[in-house]
C-alpha cells in the first residue's frame, strides 16, 4: 500500500490518495487535499483562512508549519474609522442558538495559500501546479453538497447571506443551497490555478492582496498591505509528551490546543492505569482550570510551553487529583464538577483536518479554519476571509486586543503519536473547544484500548467544560452516574453529533505495518486508500 488519506470531505482525501498512487509522498498529498478542501468544504476553509501542519519524516524530522491568522492593523492610520463586529444568531436546533461575529471587523491575516507552498517547497516532491490542478476543476465544474455540508451550510445562512458578494457565491437562486445540488465557484477555481502557475505571491504582494485590502480597508475593517506584505510562515519545534511509551507531537505555543492535551497526557501518564470515565473527566477538568487570563498571555511568552509542562507543576496537579480520589488506587472519592474557566459550549468549530501516512513512514497532520467565515468574500479573488477576530474564545480581551502581526491563539492542534520513532497515529479535529477532548479520546483508544484509527474515531466521546459533561451514547451508564455523584451534570445526548469534534486520523499497525484511516462520521469524514 502507498499511503492512506483520512480528510473532511471523500473528494479531499480521494485527491490525496491519487497523488500518493501516482508517487507522490505525504507532503504532496496533503497539499492535493487541502487545495481540494478548499472547494469540497467551503466556506469552512479556503485561501482566506488559515492552518497548521505537522510534518514527521520517515527519516525522523519533525517540524509544525505555522501558518494560522495574525493580528491585522500594521501602519493603520490613525484616523481610520474601523466598524464593529456583525453580531449574527445561529440556530443549530430549536431553542439552541449561538452568536456569531462576522463581518470585515473579524476579519485576520490569511496563511493556508502560503502555508501549503513553504510546506511542499521543503518536503515535497511535487510541482504545485499539478497538485492544484484537480482542484481548479472542480471548483469551475461544481461539487456536489453532502449531507453534512448541507447541514452546515443551512445553519450558517445568516453569515452566508449577510453580504451580497456572498449570498452569490452561496444563494445564487435566491435561496442558500441544498444538500445534493452543485456549488460552483469559478472565482476559486482561477485563484487555485493560478495558485499553481505562479505560487502565493500574488496573495500577499501582488493584485489580489492589494484588491483584499483595499476592499477590507473600505468597509471598516482593518487588513493592510503592509499586514499580507510581511506575513511569514513560521517553522516551530512540536510541542511533546509521553505517554505509553509514546512520543506525542503537537502544536506548540503561541497555540493553545497542543500543549493542553500534552498536560493532559502526562496527568493521565502519572495517573496511571487501569482508569475509569470519571478520571478522564477530572484531568480534562483539571486541564481547564489552567486556562487562565494569565495562560493566554502566557503563550507569547519565551519558555512558556517548558513552564507550563515542568515536572514540578505536573507532580502537583496529579498529587492533587490522587488526593480527590483519581487513579486506579483512588480511596474517597470528592466532589470536582464546581469549577468555570474561560470558554463557551457552544462553538461550531467550522475546521478541517487532513491527516496521511504514506509508504516510506512520512506522515502528515494539517488542520485549517476559516472560523466560521465572516461573510466577507472580495470581488474578483476568489478569496472568502476568516472571522478569527469575532471568535470570542480566541480573544477574550477584545477584537482589538491582539498586537498586529501577532497570531491569534488557536485551539487546533494536529498531532502525531510516535511509537520507537516512526509513526503509528496521526490525527487532529475540529470542534472548537471539543478539539481537545476529542483527539484526547481518540489517542487513548488507539494507545489503551488497542482500537485502530477507524474504529477509535467512531468511539463514543465525551466532553466535560464549565461543570458539565456531555456524552454521546453507548458510554457505560454506571459511569455516568458515577461522574454525576462527583458534582458534574451530565446531559446524555440521544446521537452521536458534530458538536464532539470531527477526528480524521490514519494509522499504522506497530506489528504488521498496516495502514488503516479513520474518517469522522460526524462531519463527513472519509478515508482513501492508495
Amino acid at each position: 500500500m502507498k499511503g492512506v488519506v483520512a480528510a473532511g470531505h471523500p473528494l479531499a482525501a480521494e485527491a490525496g490518495a491519487r497523488v500518493l498512487r501516482e508517487g507522490g509522498n505525504a507532503i504532496d498529498a496533503a497539499v492535493a487535499a487541502g487545495l481540494m478542501s478548499w472547494v469540497a468544504e467551503s466556506p469552512l476553509t479556503g485561501p482566506g483562512a488559515g492552518g497548521f501542519m505537522l510534518v514527521h519524516t520517515s527519516g525522523g524530522e519533525s517540524t509544525l508549519f505555522d501558518f494560522f491568522v495574525a493580528a491585522p492593523g500594521k501602519g493603520l492610520p490613525a484616523d481610520h474609522r474601523r466598524v464593529e463586529l456583525n453580531p449574527l444568531w445561529v440556530e443549530f436546533t430549536a431553542g439552541q442558538r449561538q452568536r456569531f461575529n462576522v463581518g470585515p471587523a473579524s476579519c485576520g491575516v490569511y496563511g493556508t495559500a502560503l502555508g501549503l507552498a513553504e510546506a511542499l517547497a521543503r518536503f515535497g516532491t511535487r510541482p504545485l501546479a499539478e497538485l492544484a490542478a484537480p482542484a481548479a476543476r472542480a471548483a469551475r465544474a461544481g461539487v456536489e453538497i453532502s449531507p453534512i455540508q448541507g447541514y452546515l451550510l443551512r445553519i450558517l445562512e445568516p453569515i452566508l447571506r449577510s453580504t451580497a458578494e456572498c449570498e452569490r457565491w452561496y444563494a445564487p437562486e435566491g435561496r442558500i443551497l441544498r444538500a445534493g445540488e452543485r456549488i460552483r465557484l469559478p472565482e476559486l477555481g482561477d485563484l487555485i490555478e493560478r495558485l499553481g502557475g505562479e505560487g502565493p505571491d500574488f496573495m500577499y504582494r501582488g493584485d489580489v492582496g492589494e484588491a483584499v485590502s483595499a476592499w477590507v480597508l473600505d468597509h471598516g475593517g482593518a487588513i493592510t498591505r503592509s499586514d499580507l506584505a510581511e506575513y511569514q510562515v513560521v517553522a516551530r519545534e512540536p510541542a511533546r509528551a509521553a505517554y505509553a511509551g509514546r512520543v506525542v507531537l503537537t502544536n506548540p505555543p503561541p497555540s493553545a490546543g497542543g500543549i493542553l492535551i500534552a498536560y493532559a497526557l502526562d496527568l493521565l501518564e502519572r495517573l496511571g492505569r487501569p482508569r475509569r470515565l470519571v478520571d478522564l473527566v477530572a484531568v480534562m477538568e483539571r486541564t481547564n482550570r489552567e486556562r487562565t487570563r494569565e495562560f493566554t498571555i502566557g503563550l507569547h511568552s519565551e519558555g512558556y510551553l517548558e513552564r507550563f509542562l515542568a515536572r514540578e507543576a505536573l507532580e502537583r496537579a496529579a498529587a492533587e487529583l490522587r488526593s480527590a480520589g483519581c487513579g486506579p488506587s483512588s480511596g474517597a472519592r470528592g466532589e470536582l464538577g464546581s469549577t468555570r474557566q474561560l470558554g463557551s459550549t457552544t462553538q461550531l468549530g467550522s475546521t478541517t483536518h487532513i491527516a496521511v501516512i504514506d509508504g516510506e513512514g512520512n506522515a502528515v497532520s494539517m488542520t485549517c479554519s476559516n472560523g466560521s467565515c465572516s461573510g466577507v468574500v472580495v470581488p474578483g479573488t476568489g478569496v472568502h476571509l476568516n472571522n478569527m477576530l469575532g471568535e470570542e474564545d480566541l480573544s477574550p480581551e477584545g477584537v482589538a486586543s491582539h498586537r498586529p502581526g501577532r497570531r491569534v491563539p488557536s485551539m487546533m492542534a494536529p498531532t502525531v503519536v510516535l511509537r520507537a520513532g516512526e509513526c503509528e497515529l496521526a490525527l487532529g479535529s475540529a470542534g472548537s473547544n471539543r478539539i481537545r477532548s476529542a483527539i484526547l479520546q481518540t489517542i487513548l483508544a488507539v494507545i489503551d484500548e488497542g482500537l485502530d484509527a477507524a474504529r477509535a474515531v467512531e468511539r463514543p466521546r465525551l466532553h466535560c467544560e464549565q461543570g458539565r459533561v456531555d456524552a454521546e451514547p453507548g458510554l457505560p451508564e454506571d459511569e455516568l452516574r458515577e461522574i454525576e455523584a462527583r458534582g458534574f451534570d451530565v446531559v446524555r445526548w440521544p446521537e452521536r453529533n458534530l458538536y464532539f469534534g470531527g477526528v480524521q486520523a490514519v494509522g499504522r499497525d506497530p506489528t504488521t505495518g498496516a495502514l488503516v484511516g479513520g474518517g469522522d462520521p460526524r462531519r463527513g469524514g472519509a478515508v482513501a486508500l492508495a
